[in-house]
């Protein structure tokens, strides 16, 4: 019996990922949703869960490992995220809403969850290459912990999104340093879906954009995108399936990489940003995010 843990998974690619995995026999499928109410695969169990408070992430993984027992977890699948109009929108615990749903509840998740993970087992952080400032204008070239959980001045809210993505992308490459010190054999994925149409991140779409998305704006992506890769607008079907690949192990990163990413509807192993590589960066962050939560940095 395959055991999977996943946030993120009643709507967008995140619900593709989960309808795909729970058809994979052997699979027992948890869920961290909101509301009991969710719609999510017959047979998936779902428990409380609300990203905005770090109690309720506590609450959850205390739950999740009660109901285990002494079973541990084959995938954790951290896919959750939220997108906001600006950084001035704070989560239960007083921190920027984008940081504290997108990062801190997921690191926060990921830390408690870690020692339940068989040996064998791959955990995949959903980040996206809005991190980059090679492919996209507003994406972060510094990083600050402490100002994107406490923002002083008003900003566009992509700017915070793309700041808590690169969080992403460097939690999983500390959890990749952690697993080698440690000597387990996980897979630890950051996983860029690409720009994916008909999704909930950003709300619900209206009826007229549900008209223009096939017959306008994913034509017209196909054309820039020849030009400008990022910029292509793909469907929760093929993003969904690569992220359920990835967790189940059909897809397999080369040796040494830990950053995954759609591209034009292909699965690409890139170099993430310049300073998603900085290992002081990734360590600055742990140090920070530990604190944030209550944790030991260790």
């Amino acid at each position: 019996m395959k055991t999977i843990v996943m946030t993120g998974a009643t709507s967008g690619i995140g619900k593709e990922a989960v309808q795909r995995l729970a058809q994979q026999p052997g699979t027992r499928i948890i869920v961290g949703a909101r509301g009991r109410g969710r719609i999510v695969p017959e047979g998936t169990e779902v428990f409380p869960l609300d990203l905005t408070s770090l109690e309720s992430v506590r609450s959850f993984a205390a739950s999740v490992k009660k109901q285990l027992g002494d079973t541990t977890i084959d995938v954790l699948v951290l896919n959750a995220a939220v997108q906001a109009k600006d950084n001035q929108q704070q989560s239960a615990d007083g921190f920027e809403l984008m940081f504290a749903v997108n990062h801190l509840s997921h690191y926060l998740l990921a830390r408690l969850l870690w020692p339940h993970m068989t040996a064998s087992g791959v955990i995949v952080f959903t980040t996206s290459d809005t991190h980059d400032p090679a492919l996209i204008p507003f994406a972060p070239k510094t990083l600050d912990p402490h100002g994107l959980a406490n923002p002083q001045k008003k900003e566009w809210g992509m700017r915070a999104y793309a700041a808590s993505k690169l969080c992403n992308l460097l939690t999983a490459r500390s959890f990749a340093a952690i697993n080698t010190k440690e000597g387990r054999g996980i897979s630890v994925i950051a996983y860029n879906p690409g720009l994916t149409g008909g999704t909930s991140l950003t709300g619900k779409p209206s009826r007229f954009m549900r008209i223009l998305l096939p017959l306008v704006l994913r034509p017209l992506s196909r054309v820039v995108s020849l030009f400008k890769p990022p910029f292509f607008v793909g469907t929760p079907e093929r993003a969904g399936g690569v992220l359920a690949n990835l967790a189940s192990g059909e897809i397999r990163l080369p040796e040494g990489r830990v950053y995954a990413s759609l591209v034009r509807g292909k699965v690409t192993f890139p170099d993430p940003s310049q300073l998603a590589q900085r290992d002081e960066v990734k360590d600055l962050l742990w140090r920070a995010s530990a604190k944030m939560v209550g944790l030991s940095e260790r």
